[in-house]
């Protein structure tokens, strides 16, 4: 009888963290619409929306950086606690213990330019519909933010590649601009587990780092 009581307890504490969540969410997404800035989901939920939840509760932002000190208001006026981490990259809200990142130039410097803002996709997530950046952009950025601690972005930009139709020729591109042997050496390993990934991908990139042209 005590298992099932504390089973019990398990789902009722579950579902007020995810009513928090979303609550929180709603209370962001208003507050950015508010601004007129064009303002996009990356991170976990823009992962989310594109085949692969890992079930995170927070909440990234993408941006210019002209954007963001007008996102931070708003989320302060909002009732949002903010914080102030790197003037390089990140300013931060919280509220009801929910972290709202606002990011403003991802891995590599990787900016929001008129191109990413192009192709901003609204797709539903948690009941809502929400902007997103495109999977092309969260591909890259999740590719290039892996490392020994976030080993778990590199199995997001692969679900990403499984899952999704993408541009090849933009996605090309963007490797090109911020790490092209990085974005090859994810092709690559991608195949290797019977993901389709098309052989001009693949020698587009190898070409351009055997010509010396890699930015990293």
């Amino acid at each position: 009888m005590g298992a099932m009581h504390a089973a019990v307890h398990d789902v009722d504490q579950a579902r007020h963290q995810q009513d928090v969540f979303l609550h929180v969410l709603d209370r962001t997404m208003e507050a950015v619409r508010g601004t007129g800035e064009s303002v996009a989901l990356i991170g976990e939920l823009a992962s989310a929306a594109f085949g692969r939840d890992r079930g995170t509760r927070d909440i990234d932002l993408f941006m210019r950086p002209a954007s963001a000190p007008i996102v931070l208001d708003a989320l302060e006026s909002a009732g949002f606690d903010v914080e102030v981490i790197d003037d390089h990259w990140l300013y931060k809200a919280r509220l009801g213990g929910i972290d709202v990142d606002v990011i403003f130039r991802a891995t590599r410097d990787i900016l929001f330019d008129d191109e990413m803002a192009a192709r901003l996709t609204d797709v539903p997530i948690y009941g809502r519909t929400l902007p997103v950046v495109a999977a092309e952009d969260l591909l890259v950025m999740k590719a290039l933010a892996a490392g020994e601690d976030t080993a778990r972005y590199w199995y997001d930009a692969i679900a990403i590649l499984a899952r999704h139709d993408l541009d090849w020729e933009y996605l090309s591109m963007r490797a090109r601009q911020h790490g092209a042997r990085r974005i090859l050496s994810l092709l690559l390993f991608a195949t290797s587990i019977d993901v389709v990934v098309p052989r001009r991908a693949i020698d587009s990139l190898y070409e351009l780092i055997r010509g010396g042209s890699d930015v990293g």
